[in-house]
């Protein structure tokens, strides 16, 4: 997600596989096609050739007849002494392949090095394979080094030569090259038209390394980021039952005065999380962390909302190190207000999915059910981070959310969220008349809450699934008239046009429209970068893709960017190389 196939993601974005034979995210930054939505939007591809069959088994056999029967050409070789020197070199050539298929590999090798000595140098064809040829013996041996130095020979001499490229690729991701390695594959991959399984395997394995080795790097040494301020808002709309996300009134109660009733403790004006929660109205994101730190170091009477809200900014400029730390203490705190302590497992349960922590997820999600049951954000972040990975918790998780939305009928926030989770799961069932009900609780959704802008968007997110385009588009302007500032609305509108009408200039004005709404918006410059990869400008794309990794918000996010960057590098390099240019937009 991955393979890294460009999908659906709500808060995360997998680098995992997906499913069903598509393509890994990573092609879309080297194969013809379109790009497709990202965070809130639809996944799709415009263009995907899969035509005749997978080509099947390794690529171990050397070049020319490997048979033990010699035609009459090469029993006549054998009696005249006056044959030619590129005849001789084949007959050492074809006795070699004998040699091979027997298992004989050094005695092959012996052979493949005489076809090499006696071939005339302005026989380059031939001269490749059999350099090729030595090179699959020394591979079979496990000599890495000489694989990689017969290769380089044969693609010397044939530079489309798809057998050398790919045992090269090898035989380097052998040598931990990666980087060389995934420029021979994506020459591989163009060459052959991205229809050898074996080759896209080879490198979305080498991209997803990389990705992670430099994601790694860079997210332990990185400055922290504010994202924008329309992220943050965004973010905490999210959140439907969160108190440090309410503003703060006169007369707030202590933790321990809230449940006595004619008890309320004003607080003073030299609170630091009172100064924070003002900060917050005023979008100075910068120094609420420094705010709530007075409040927990002076032992405040806000200490357990003070240490929530600075975990909740330390995740939000991406120092998850930091949070865990301040989540921990609010989620043992057995005498806080239990909406504090269910909203840190939530956070701390979608911090550990972003770590690729499931389990740990899981555990957390589910202590927060058991807490505090009738809470609405439970159920709708944990469908959010387990929808793509964990179908069969989504289910459950949708069935519980369908009697909490029965509970708390005038919540927005948890019906259209209740719906999304039963398309999802009837979409990925494949199960039509289960996304009809899907579809028309949509529109039930939007009728009894026309102000809630998420459920147009994710009703717009399933009229593209099901190529509603025109009413999907509509979705998406009555998402855009009712937050006017979100970026990313734009983003998938843009997508939209490029899928329903390939209006590629409509797309891109879109997509610019959402950078320049929001210029910290990670997810515009990985679309844009995406776009840029298929009408050819890489070098653009790069830019691109470099701007998403500096605003990337996970270190697993960062590694995907990574390896779109990486895909579309290589490229460049292919074609400096090579000349080989996939089909562009």
């Amino acid at each position: 997600m991955f393979c890294l196939i460009l999908l659906l993601i709500i808060l995360i974005k997998p680098v995992e596989p997906q499913a069903g034979g598509a393509l890994p995210r990573w092609q879309v930054a080297l194969l013809f096609g379109a790009p497709v939505a990202l965070g809130l939007g639809a996944a799709y591809l415009w263009y995907r050739r899969r035509a005749g069959e997978k080509r099947a088994g390794e690529r171990k056999t050397p070049e020319g007849s490997a048979s033990p029967v010699q035609g009459p050409r090469a029993a006549a070789q054998s009696e005249h002494e006056d044959t030619s020197p590129l005849d001789r070199a084949q007959a050492a050539k074809n006795k070699g392949n004998k040699y091979f298929k027997a298992g004989k590999y050094e005695q092959a090798i012996q052979c493949y090095t005489e076809a090499i000595s006696m071939c005339p140098r302005e026989q380059k064809s031939d001269l490749s394979t059999f350099y090729q040829n030595r090179a699959a013996a020394y591979e079979q041996q496990a000599k890495w080094t000489e694989v990689v130095q017969d290769c380089s020979q044969a693609v010397e001499m044939n530079p489309r030569y798809v057998k050398a490229l790919f045992r090269r690729a090898k035989a380097l991701e052998r040598l931990d090259n990666k980087k060389e390695c995934l420029e021979d594959v994506t020459a591989v991959c163009i060459l052959e038209a991205f229809q050898n399984q074996q080759s896209m395997l080879l490198a979305d394995k080498v991209l997803k390394q990389l990705g992670k080795e430099k994601a790694k790097d860079k997210y332990k040494n990185r400055e922290p980021l504010m994202p924008s301020p329309q992220f943050i808002k965004s973010y905490f709309s999210s959140f439907t039952d969160d108190i440090i996300s309410q503003p703060l009134q006169k007369g707030e109660k202590k933790d321990e005065d809230k449940d006595k009733e004619g008890e309320a403790a004003e607080v003073t004006g030299s609170s630091g999380y009172l100064k924070a929660k003002q900060y917050m109205e005023e979008e100075n994101y910068d120094k609420i962390i420094s705010e709530c730190t007075k409040e927990v170091e002076s032992r405040g009477r806000y200490t357990a909302e003070a240490l929530l809200l600075r975990a909740t900014f330390y995740l939000l400029i991406g120092n998850a190190t930091a949070a865990q730390p301040d989540l921990d203490k609010v989620i043992n705190m057995q005498d806080a207000n239990v909406k504090l302590r269910a909203n840190a497992l939530i956070k701390r349960g979608s911090m550990y999915m972003q770590q690729q922590q499931p389990h740990l997820s899981t555990q957390d999600f589910n202590m927060a059910a058991e807490i505090d049951s009738r809470n609405a954000d439970v159920y709708h972040h944990r469908g959010q981070v387990t929808a793509l990975t964990l179908l069969t918790l989504c289910l459950m998780n949708c069935q519980v959310y369908g009697s909490f939305c029965t509970l708390e009928p005038d919540l927005a926030h948890c019906p259209h969220c209740q719906k999304d989770q039963m398309y999802r799961q009837a979409y990925t069932g494949n199960n039509p008349s289960q996304v009809q009900t899907a579809m028309d609780g949509f529109e039930d959704v939007i009728r009894r809450f026309p102000r809630c802008a998420e459920g147009y968007a994710l009703y717009a997110q399933a009229l593209t699934d099901q190529q509603q385009f025109g009413k999907a588009d509509e979705m998406y302007d009555k998402c855009i008239e009712l937050e006017p500032d979100n970026a990313t609305t734009y983003v998938h509108k843009g997508l939209l046009q490029l899928q329903w009408k390939q209006d590629l200039d409509m797309g891109l004005d879109l997509i610019s429209k959402a950078i320049e709404i929001d210029n910290k918006c990670d997810f515009a410059y990985e679309t844009m970068g995406t776009i840029e990869v298929q009408r050819g400008n890489l070098d653009k794309a790069i830019d691109m893709f470099n701007k998403a990794i500096n605003l990337a918000k996970s270190e697993m996010e960062m590694a995907h960017l990574y390896s779109l960057c990486d895909a579309a590098y290589a490229q460049t390099e292919v074609a400096r190389k090579y000349g080989l240019k996939p089909p562009t937009l």
